[in-house]
């Protein structure tokens, strides 16, 4: 039986999510844990009830609503996150759930009952605004860092304790959320591209075949402050010029040494911050990603003696801490294969291609075997209010995630 996913639904679940947390500045504001995190939790609860569906939701906050199968056994389950980073975008992660949604609740308006039982997730805090990424899916997998969870501090710059308060959440409920998951038997994660890839081909669907590990640090140069004006340029411990020539220097290594890998200072924070004052310190973030396991470790050994020997050229002092770190995933050929069958089934281009951000799928491989499908981002922008999709890209990716659901579950 030939069954497609109903479009209008789809598009009219995600315009509604969508209003929730609008942000002044354009875009969405929907941290996990906030009020319009909350409400978009109730929101979702609704129309997981409403689509027939079993809901549950366990101590980390993730939400779920299950289809039964013919025979206890694993399940399969699709899903994404509806968090969003500040003045985000409205696709980048409710699109996965919501397209996980309209499948399951398609299945069960046309009376099929699948052999293995079928859920949706949305997963907790993917974009790590409370401490460290994928908060939810490492509580599912049980994988978080306890000693971050208790002494970290969240992008609120209050401990997660204290966010928690007043919630139904504690860290023992989140660290106890792996003890009520079942067993997994594959993930499915739909989601845009968030790259300009699938976009400039005129590629409507691609199937994710690598994600990039991702290693990320808090790390300063400490040097001298100085009036700018009486303290001759090469007598200088300038903290800020060991960033800047730190920075040229490693996306110089990267770019010739490690191709298709990258490295990003994304925040900058100079101290004390003042007119003729010579930067005393600059505290910086350090990201850098690679899809192989060896280059990682390679990253990781050699950016950070790039780092150490700036310091001692210019006279200063060089400290990191490892905030988060997440290991290369590549997706199995099973997963793949089902995937791109279906898509070539169903009529539609699609073309392997690797994912440079995370996502809970990478996660999740922690348990089960997972795997991605990439609708594309119009211009390649992501986390952003600018943020898009075409509606018909996007039902063509849900009905390959249906096909794909309705054939690992029989």
């Amino acid at each position: 039986m030939d069954i497609r996913i109903n479009p209008a639904r789809l598009q009219t679940h995600l315009e509604d999510l969508g209003r929730i947390g609008a942000d002044p500045a354009g875009g969405i504001t929907r941290p996990s844990f906030s009020r319009a995190d909350f409400e978009a939790r109730a929101w979702l609860k609704d129309r997981i009830e409403e689509a027939g569906l079993a809901y549950r939701e366990d101590g980390a906050g993730n939400q779920f609503g299950r289809l039964e199968g013919a025979v206890p056994g694993k399940v399969v389950c699709a899903g994404s996150h509806i968090d969003t980073v500040r003045n985000g975008g409205m696709f980048d992660g409710a699109a996965g759930v919501a397209a996980a949604l309209e499948c399951l609740q398609t299945i069960r308006e046309n009376g099929l009952r699948q052999r293995l039982p079928l859920e949706v997730a949305s997963f907790t805090d993917e974009e790590g605004n409370l401490v460290g990424d994928f908060l939810g899916s490492r509580a599912f997998t049980g994988t978080l860092n306890r000693d971050l969870l208790e002494h970290g501090l969240t992008s609120f710059g209050r401990p997660l304790r204290d966010v928690l308060e007043g919630t139904p959440f504690s860290l023992d409920t989140i660290l106890a959320a792996k003890s009520t998951a079942p067993e997994l038997e594959a993930f499915i994660e739909l989601h845009v591209e968030q790259g300009p890839v699938l976009d400039t081909e005129g590629i409507p669907v691609g199937i994710v075949e690598t994600i990039n590990g991702k290693q990320y640090r808090l790390c300063a140069f400490e040097g001298e402050s100085g009036h700018s004006g009486t303290v001759p340029l090469e007598l200088r411990r300038d903290a800020f010029l060991g960033l800047a020539d730190f920075a040229l220097r490693a996306t110089r290594h990267v770019a010739g040494n490690h191709y298709g890998s990258f490295v990003t200072i994304g925040k900058v924070h100079v101290h004390p911050g003042a007119f003729s004052i010579i930067p005393q310190r600059a505290d910086f973030t350090l990201d850098f990603r690679s899809t192989e396991p060896a280059t990682m470790a390679a990253l990781e050994k050699e950016l950070l003696e790039i780092a150490r020997d700036t310091a001692e050229t210019r006279g200063l002092r060089f400290v990191s801490r490892l905030m988060d770190q997440t290991a290369p995933y590549r997706v199995p050929d099973r997963l793949v294969s089902v995937l791109a069958g279906e898509a070539d089934r169903l009529g539609f281009a699609r073309m392997g291609l690797a994912s440079g951000a995370g996502h809970d799928a990478q996660i999740l491989s922690a348990v089960t075997e997972t795997a991605m499908i990439f609708v594309p981002s119009p211009d390649g922008i992501s986390h952003d209010p600018a943020e898009s999709l075409r509606w018909e890209d996007l039902e063509k990716g849900a009905n390959v995630l249906l096909a794909a659901l309705l054939r690992l579950a029989s």
